[in-house]
């Protein structure tokens, strides 16, 4: 995605609208739902195609679109949002002159207002008051535009965006107080702008001035334009269809308070129909001031920290900050509701719904007094989130009461939401990395929540070093002798060794004990206890083995960490039900992907990390199904009530990572399945016989055969024998890459994967296709030269084309390919200039985004030896390296050899 003051993306595909919004520093794309943009794609290709012009375009062109034919809650947002600047824009300007009005952008506390309430959606994070402030300028740019190459009039320019917009001149209807009239203490008129005073300000003319001015068959047109809207509100609100139908509209009337309620009530409805609502001047926002119910919670320190803490609440009625008093409230309550003058100023009442506040905060002072208030519920209240099924469904409980923090919850809730304030963390020399500062501040914030005994959930995206930032958190924990008890780590069995690698890298100080059948027998694991593990810092198992260990779940852990924590987002498996079990003083989910894409998927790893804070899974469903079936779904509260427990940053965000290199390495480490070992342990048997056998060049021949030989079976056992099957549980590669590649498929970013072998190009296409559920590319020695730059173009401008298939020596060079941010080597070269130069085909000028390489070893293989030999070639000895860095295997011993090539089982097993 280009930067937002940078030339918009070209693309020919209609998913360009996946790609339509930019951070204010453009660096981050904004990803709407996948089956919304194909859905909106085959129903009205006109927004692709806008979007295709730029972003402001787009969003122009989303507003002729009814909101009841988007899909998904992010497309309905961003429509809203456009709807609203073409509204305001709109309504300021002149027809008679053929000026267009550009509006500025709302207020700051407006604009943070609208950033709360996006709904879930990729990139929602980014969502800021900077982003929609930058946004509305380029609608202007695009609404300007695209007015003067109309080349008509404004009026004939608008009613191109639809008739909802038909607003040629605008009608203002005023409300005003009158004191000085007891009876009548209130007077409205009927208003229009016609023209622009000197000082360029709208001019308001009485409506009844528009029969003079528009009087005449030629002027007749104008007159029912400027009276369209008032048409269409009569036919909503009854009492002005009688001021219509009277001819009372034209004139200025005395109003007594419950007429002026009418017109309080239905300001929505005046303004969706294009009538332009004026109250008094004194009244903020708009309206009169209402009471509100005032909840105060977490004044004090509590007696218990975390989910089970229990805090202090306190309530009281206030208007416009200031108390009021019993006798005050009485008379509210008593009184009809409507407005009432209370110490001199008129204010909004609305009995029942103040009474039924009321008793509700009164509900929760009772039992914080009583028994303590609950942290979820205090949350809940705090937030504005009320899960509840008998108050959920008031969408408007947020303007009749307000929330806030004692000092005590104030101070904790200012770290969680700005972890770069806190106070500096030192995991010491015994963290054997310098951290990034985004990482700093990760560990920080870590270390609040685990020190608070809150659940966290770290989801950066992949790359970004959540593993540096959980192990910077346990030796810092172990510095300050808070880890009495070792705590748990539950990954995918495919990531045992990574974390057992990284920790043996980055922190060997920490004691770690892997539970799992590939370092340790099984009955040895289930016989294991609590004092066992006395001394031991971090105990590594796999969601599979969990199941199988009981005990685990009968232990006290320090922390309980999960990786990948997706794998709990299905609340009724058994490996979810397995994992909620576990006891610790803090949880910790690690996650690469937004947790926000699916509310049922928030839900369940809320429901691990802070058990209680989303309520039941019952109630939050309702309160979900609530928001997404509601065009205009108020999110706010929600996103308020988890974000302190989110840690969200991305590696395009340069304001949070800005010496993040553009490119990035990781090692993808897999395990062998039963049937790759026991063919990879017979190939060295094999191996070992021969060697004694042959010398000079049959020697020679024999080591690369072997060493091809070791390869395919670490691919796939299908690759050695030849036998088309290419089953998924054969190869512990394959489960690796489906990891990855669900990952990179669910944020619509692409892929490209080299592989030496062309026999295995099109087994991995197709597997991967199952995954993006779409085909992509392959290229290999056998494409035609000539279609090899139409595949290229085909994937850099087809957004379409998720992914892209290439052997090693027909791809790995003279190709551009910078639409991929992945790369994936699925086999090993051991020349590191030839994988460095396969990934240069997407890192390279022209290239936006990070580029992620995924390089793939089998641990316990001639591959992870083959690597460990490459990252320490300094202290090879010179004969065994050669031109290019080129490892030449085939000089070395029998001995060497056989040491080379054996299979680690221990390290190896994923099952």
């Amino acid at each position: 995605m280009p930067d937002a003051t940078s030339a918009p993306a070209r693309t020919s595909t209609p998913s360009a609208i996946g790609d339509l919004l930019t951070t204010p520093l453009g660096h981050v794309r904004w990803e709407a739902d996948g089956a919304a943009i194909e859905a909106l794609s085959r129903t009205d290709s006109r927004i692709a195609k806008a979007f295709e012009g730029g972003t402001g375009e787009g969003l122009l062109e989303l507003v002729r679109t009814p909101l009841s034919a988007l899909h998904g809650p992010g497309l309905r947002y961003w429509r809203t949002f456009a709807a609203r600047f073409v509204a305001t824009a709109c309504a300021r300007s002149i027809e008679a002159h053929h000026e267009l009005f550009v509006p500025p952008p709302p207020d700051e506390q407006e604009l943070t207002r609208l950033s709360i309430n996006v709904p879930p959606m990729g990139g929602a994070e980014y969502v800021r008051a900077d982003l929609l402030r930058q946004l509305w300028i380029q609608l202007g740019t695009a609404f300007t535009s695209a007015f003067k190459a109309s080349g008509s009039k404004l009026g004939d320019f608008v009613r191109t965006l639809g008739d909802e917009w038909n607003l040629v001149g605008r009608v203002h209807f005023n409300l005003a107080e009158n004191r000085r009239d007891p009876d009548a203490p209130f007077a409205f008129m009927a208003t229009y702008t016609g023209t622009l005073n000197a000082q360029g300000k709208a001019q308001h003319q009485p409506l009844g001035e528009a029969l003079k001015e528009y009087a005449g068959a030629k002027n007749k047109d104008r007159l029912l334009s400027l009276l369209l809207p008032v048409q269409r509100a009569s036919q909503e609100c009854a009492w002005l269809k009688e001021m219509v139908d009277a001819g009372e509209i034209f004139h200025p009337l005395r109003w007594s308070p419950a007429e002026a309620v009418c017109l309080l009530r239905d300001v929505h409805t005046l303004e969706q129909a294009g009538v332009v609502v004026r109250m008094p001047a004194t009244w903020r926002a708009n309206r009169p001031p209402r009471p509100k119910v005032t909840g105060i919670v977490g004044a004090k320190t509590p007696s218990l920290l975390g989910t089970d803490a229990l805090l202090d609440f306190n309530m009281q009625v206030s208007l416009e900050g200031e108390p009021l008093t019993a006798a005050e409230v009485k008379a509210l309550l008593a009184g009809t509701s409507g407005l009432a003058l209370i110490r001199g100023q008129w204010v909004e009442v609305d009995a029942d719904r103040l009474k039924r506040t009321m008793e509700r905060f009164q509900e929760a002072e009772l039992l914080a007094r009583k028994d303590g208030l609950g942290f979820g519920k205090a949350m809940r209240l705090l937030s504005g989130a009320d899960l509840s099924a008998r108050d959920g469904g008031d969408g408007e409980a947020a303007a009749w009461s307000t929330m806030s923090a004692g000092p005590w919850l104030a101070e904790v809730l200012k770290g969680l939401r700005s972890p770069e304030g806190l106070a500096q963390v030192d995991p010491g020399a015994d963290l054997r990395a310098s951290l990034r500062p985004y990482q700093q501040v990760g560990v920080r914030w870590l270390h609040l929540l685990s020190r608070l005994g809150l659940g966290a959930c770290l989801a950066d995206d992949m790359g970004l070093g959540k593993t540096m930032q959980v192990l910077s958190l346990l030796l810092v924990r172990k510095r300050e002798g808070q880890n009495v008890r070792p705590s748990l780590l539950v990954v995918p069995a495919s990531l045992l060794a990574n974390w057992a690698a990284e920790i043996d890298r980055f922190a060997p100080g920490l004691v770690k004990r892997t539970v799992h059948p590939s370092a340790m027998p099984g009955a040895a694991m289930k016989e294991l206890t609590a004092a066992a593990l006395t001394g031991t810092d971090l105990v590594i198992t796999s969601y599979g083995s969990l199941l199988r260990l009981p005990w685990m779940a009968d232990t006290d852990w320090d922390l309980v960490i999960i990786d990948e924590a997706q794998a709990i987002k299905n609340p009724g498996t058994k490996q979810t039900k397995a994992v909620k079990r576990l006891k610790a003083r803090a949880r910790i989910a690690l996650t690469g992907t937004p947790v926000e894409n699916r509310l049922s998927d928030l839900w369940s790893i809320f429901d691990f990390i802070d058990p209680g804070l989303l309520g039941s899974a019952q109630a939050f469903s309702t309160y979900a199904k609530r928001l997404t079936a509601d065009a205009k779904a108020d999110y706010g509260p929600l996103r308020e009530l988890v974000r302190p427990y989110i840690l969200r940053r991305l590696k395009s965000d340069k304001r949070i990572i800005a010496d993040l290199p553009d490119k990035t390495e990781v090692k993808a480490y897999c395990g062998l399945s039963q049937k790759q070992a026991a063919l990879y342990q017979e190939a060295v048997t094999d191996l070992a016989g021969q060697l004694k056998e042959t010398d000079g060049i049959q020697r020679r021949g024999l080591v690369l055969a072997f060493l091809m030989r070791f390869k395919q079976l670490c691919n796939h056992p299908s690759q050695w024998l030849g036998d088309q099957s290419w089953a998924e549980a054969e190869s512990g590669k394959w489960a690796r890459l489906r990891e990855i590649a669900e990952v990179v498929a669910a944020k619509q970013e692409k892929m490209l994967l080299f592989t030496q072998f062309r026999e295995v190009t099109a087994p991995l296409a197709e597997f991967l296709g199952t995954i993006f559920g779409r085909p992509g590319l392959v290229l290999h020695g056998g494409t035609p030269v000539k279609k090899r730059g139409e595949l290229v173009r085909t994937f850099q401008e087809d957004d379409r084309m998720p992914f892209f298939v290439l052997s090693l020596k027909a791809g790995g060079s003279g190709l551009n390919l910078t639409a991929a941010s992945h790369v994936v080597h699925f086999d090993r070269w051991w020349n590191p200039a030839v994988e460095d130069q396969a990934t240069d085909r997407a890192y390279r000028i022209g290239q936006k985004r990070n580029v992620l390489v995924h390089k793939f070893i089998c641990k316990g293989t001639v591959e992870d030896r083959i690597d460990a030999l490459i990252a320490s070639k300094q202290h090879l000895s010179r004969e065994l390296l050669q031109g290019g860095d080129e490892l030449d295997l085939t000089s070395l011993k029998d001995e060497e050899l056989l040491n080379l090539f054996a299979l680690d089982l221990s390290a190896a097993r994923t099952e």
